[in-house]
Order: structure tokens, then C-alpha cells, then sequence
């Protein structure tokens, strides 16, 4: 989230006329009004007028449905949306005051354990959050609890300096947890055309100071899964050799509300003793408006319940175990909606037909000749790809800054460390994302190559938009 400073200077007064076109006003009085921009105002406008100011500053964002670079949702039924506004104005934390928002927050735990596969969904330990990014907080906070329990007779000390194993494609909310919680947060980097953690170089990292290794269905940079059973396995055989049990944490802020529908096969949750937590974020591919997201715990054990606060406030008894407080239980009961609404089929359908469109247009954009594929958009329905190698006169910040001029929001990027050299560009397909807009992007992007083609060479950008899109 931005920071943004409050130490504006004045602009000089001017008035805007609000008249006739801002309210029901006089046509031929003058209505002139001054709100200032960076200060409270003296007085109070009239709603309308107040409403019309705000609504034609934000006109001048992005088209929300037209942003490739989010995974964030930006559909929903109608009575989703209903549901939504009925519910603004619970507080989540109130539990003793609004009793069914929590009793949906619970269901809707218990099935996402099924759906992860559980061993007692029923009792498994879970809460929602504001996101992903809390979830992992959460859940590093567990690990480190944890951790500190075991080695309580040497920590803290200077010998005893906690750390966290994770690929150097982990979502940036990892490196605030290590930040804020003094970890060392000990990454594996890429190499070559491996783009996310290597089992074997995880195991490597580990040590008797390691409080878990964090593994990711469904990479940011690529849309790639980690191979969560060969991470958990290569553990295995560190304990094995050394004594050493590391918990495994799966951030599946994106790829747990994917994989259950789309991949079954694929082994990667609590069906694997070593993993330990997962996360998701409801507000991604669980098709919930922001902010929502879950943390879940394989069993009481895994969640110290010293971490839990219990406290008396409001006439009941809340058990809380969250970095925020106060904030709405609007995305819950929508959580809920989504639930019940598609149900595994419904998702299934959704989840593939994002997939189909991700994996088309993947494939129409690889045989345009100007552009090689990193990835297909068959794991998430996300693919990044690169300016193929003999094309010279333009690079994919061209792309992303001349698509934008048509509406399309494409982010272009370098990847971390051992890979600085590889800039991409990424597209996330959604549910709303639907494969007529597919094709009006790809009639945009073949209009746009013929003058990119006639350029003298890549038009350069700031060193700023040269990092990493974390997203």
C-alpha cells in the first residue's frame, strides 16, 4: 500500500462551476465552488455535487475488467454485489453482535479444509483475513512460535537467529514477514529456465535454526506451481539424515482455489503430513471482491494457541487470531455466496473456462513470431512471455506502454536476482476475462506490432519500472 504524504502545498484558489451539470440547480445562478485538495474543507456541499467531484477524478483510472495485471477479482453476480452492500456495515470482529456472519466465516473454513483435504475438516483451525498477505503473516507467526518452543533452552541468543526458506519468486508480503519479525529469510534463487525453488536447494538451506520453508501453487512471476510433493519429500530425507523436522507452508494465494478443481492429481496440500498451513486468497481465483483471504492449520498443534487471543469484549467470549481488528464482514458473506452458488462443479467450470482462455490466447500470441512463451497459462490461467530473440527494435516495456494507450493494463517487468537479464511481460486471465475480450486484445496487440516493427530500437523506460511485479 502506498504511503502518502500529507504535506501539500496550497494550490492557488480557483472555482468550478457546478452549474447546471453537478446538481438540480438554477441554470442561470452562479454556483461556483472551491474544495480544496490537500486540507479539510470549511464547510459541507451538497451530496450530489460532493459525489460528482469524486466520481470524475476516478474516471481517470484504469479500466478495472481490462487490467491483465491483477489477479484480483473484478466480477460479480449482481446479487453478490447485493449481498455485499447489506453487509458493509457489520464488523468481522464482532462476533457476539453479528453471530451468523461468524457462523458463515466458519463454514466457510471447514470447507475449504475439506476441499484441501484435511485430516478432521470439521476441527481444523482456521480464520478469514483481509487477504493473502495477512494469511502469511499468520502463518509465519505459527512457524516461529513454534520454532521458538522447540528451541526454547537456546533462544533467543545471538547463535539462534531464526529462518525462512522460500524461492526468490515468493509474493513480497514473505519478505515484510522477515522484515517485520527479525527472520532471515534465506532464498533460493532462479537459474536458468527455472523460474521458481528447487526441492533439493531448499533442503540445502535448511538448518537446526530453520522455522519452516514456504512453497508457492502458483507463482506471481510466471503462473507456475512449485513442486510442493518433491519440496516436502526432499525434507523428508533431510530428516532422515539429520534430525531436522521442517514444517512446510503452501501459499496458495491463487493456485488452492485452482489446483482442487482443475488438477487433482496433483498432490499438494494436507494430504502431505509435512505441510503444515495453507493459505488462499478468497479475493483471487475464489471470486470474492477484495479484501478476503483464509489461513488454515492442519491441526491444533500446528497453530500454538498461545497465538490465539481470547478476550471478553462485547457481552462474549472471541477467540481472534489476526493482525487487524475492526473491518467488514461483507467479503465473508460473500465467500459464502460463491460457495454455495457454484459449489465444485460451478468452480470447476469457471476455473476452466479461465484456463481454456489463458492457454488460447497463450498459444495465439506464440505464433505471432515476435514473442517466445515462458509459460502456457496450463497451471494458472497466467503466462508470461518475452520478445523473442531475434526482434531488436522494440522490448516488452514498448508493449506494455503502447497496449496501454489502447486500454489494456500488461505489466512489464525484469525477473530477481540470476535472471536480471529476462524482462516479461505477464497476463492473468480471470473469470470476466472472457475469450471475446481475449480476441479484441489479440486484434489490438497485431495492429500495435507493425509500428512497434519500424522502430529504430526499444524506446528505453525508467530504471523504476525495471523491477519485479509483485501482484
Amino acid at each position: 500500500m502506498p504511503l502518502h504524504k500529507g504535506s501539500h502545498p496550497r494550490a492557488p484558489k480557483r472555482g468550478y462551476s457546478v452549474n447546471p451539470f453537478f446538481g438540480e440547480a438554477d441554470p442561470v445562478a452562479d454556483m461556483v465552488v472551491d474544495p480544496p485538495r490537500h486540507s479539510l474543507p470549511d464547510g459541507p456541499m451538497t451530496p450530489r455535487t460532493a459525489y460528482q467531484f469524486v466520481h470524475d477524478e476516478l474516471m481517470l483510472d484504469g479500466n478495472s475488467r481490462l487490467n491483465l495485471a491483477t489477479f484480483v477479482t473484478t466480477w460479480m453476480e449482481p446479487q453478490a454485489t447485493a449481498l455485499m452492500a447489506e453487509c458493509r456495515d457489520k464488523n468481522m470482529i464482532d462476533k457476539d453482535e453479528y453471530p451468523r456472519t461468524a457462523e458463515l466465516e466458519r463454514r466457510c473454513v471447514a470447507m475449504l479444509a475439506d476441499l484441501w483435504n484435511a485430516p478432521d475438516p470439521a476441527n481444523t483451525i482456521g480464520c478469514s483475513t483481509t487477504g493473502s498477505s495477512e494469511a502469511c503473516m499468520l502463518s509465519g507467526m505459527a512457524f516461529k512460535r513454534r520454532w521458538a518452543r522447540r528451541n526454547a533452552d537456546r533462544y533467543p541468543s545471538p547463535d539462534a537467529r531464526p529462518n525462512l526458506v522460500m524461492g526468490a519468486n515468493v509474493q513480497v508480503c514473505w519478505e515484510k514477514f522477515c522484515n517485520f519479525w527479525e527472520v532471515e529469510a534465506r532464498q533460493v534463487p532462479m537459474e536458468g529456465e527455472r523460474f521458481h525453488l528447487d526441492p533439493q536447494a531448499a533442503a540445502e538451506l535448511c538448518d537446526e535454526n530453520t522455522i519452516g520453508v514456504v512453497t508457492v501453487l502458483g507463482s506471481t512471476f510466471d503462473g507456475s506451481y512449485e513442486p510442493v510433493a518433491e519440496v516436502c519429500a526432499a525434507l523428508d530425507a533431510l530428516q532422515e539424515r539429520t534430525g531436522l523436522d521442517i514444517p512446510v507452508h503452501v501459499d496458495g494465494a491463487s493456485g488452492a482455489m485452482v489446483a482442487p478443481f482443475l488438477d487433482e492429481g496433483l498432490v499438494w496440500d494436507f494430504r502431505l503430513p509435512r505441510v503444515a498451513s495453507i493459505n488462499t486468497s478468497g479475493h483471487k481465483y475464489g471470486l470474492v471482491y477484495p479484501g478476503v483471504g483464509w489461513a488454515l492449520w492442519r491441526d491444533r498443534a500446528a497453530l500454538p494457541e498461545e497465538l490465539v487471543f481470547r478476550v471478553n469484549y462485547l457481552g462474549g467470549d472471541m477467540p481472534t487470531f489476526a493482525l487487524n481488528f475492526s473491518r467488514p464482514g461483507a467479503q465473508v458473506a460473500a465467500q459464502y455466496y460463491t460457495f454455495l452458488r457454484l459449489g465444485r462443479e460451478g468452480y470447476r467450470a469457471v476455473q476452466r473456462n479461465t484456463r481454456d482462455v489463458a492457454c488460447s490466447l497463450a498459444e495465439r500470441i506464440g505464433e505471432l513470431g515476435d514473442f517466445r512463451l515462458l509459460t502456457r497459462g496450463d497451471e494458472l490461467p497466467v503466462f508470461a512471455f518475452t520478445t523473442a530473440d531475434d526482434v531488436k527494435v522494440f522490448d516488452v516495456f514498448d508493449v506494455s506502454r503502447r497496449m496501454r494507450e489502447r486500454g489494456w493494463l500488461v505489466p512489464a517487468y525484469t525477473f530477481p536476482p540470476h535472471r536480471e537479464d529476462l524482462s516479461v511481460l505477464r497476463i492473468v486471465c480471470r473469470n470476466g476475462f472472457s475469450l471475446d475480450l481475449a480476441d479484441l486484445f489479440l486484434d489490438d496487440l497485431r495492429a500495435l506490432l507493425p509500428e512497434l516493427r519500424r522502430q529504430p530500437g526499444p524506446l528505453g523506460r525508467p530504471e523504476a519500472v525495471a523491477t519485479a511485479f509483485h501482484h
